[in-house]
């Protein structure tokens, strides 16, 4: 009973210290991936940009919004921020592309007097 007992502590341990050494190994791939012009985020939730780093001191300078600059300890930097591409919406400049489907499935193009009077109709049948 106690050698099973001493053979879970066991697992239990290596678990602990083979969990720290992953955990050290990503935050080191991560601080090597750090230079200036890289956006990231701290710990406690600011965002900027890299402008300088002290390796001898730990220091890093982050410029948060033009004109603002914060210093952090090395390792309050725990993410590099991806950008994040925006999909291209194409947004019509007039109303006169805004179609009605019809009940067979085609669409047909609206006057202005017409969709105003369709949306009046639907108001009085909603009260």
């Amino acid at each position: 009973m106690t050698i099973l007992l001493f053979a879970m502590l066991g697992v239990f341990i290596f678990m602990m210290f083979r969990r720290n050494k992953k955990t050290q190994q990503q935050q080191a791939q991560l601080q090597s991936q750090f230079a200036p012009g890289v956006e990231v985020m701290t710990s406690f939730g600011l965002f900027g940009r890299i402008v300088s780093m002290d390796e001898a001191e730990n220091k890093v300078v982050l410029e948060l919004s033009p004109g603002n600059l914060a210093t952090v300890h090395r390792q309050a930097v725990t993410k590099i921020v991806e950008p994040v591409a925006e999909a291209a919406v194409d947004v019509p400049d007039d109303a006169s592309s805004l179609t009605v489907e019809e009940s067979d499935g085609s669409a047909s193009k609206e006057t202005p007097e017409e969709t105003l009077k369709r949306l009046n109709d639907e108001g009085k049948k909603d009260n």
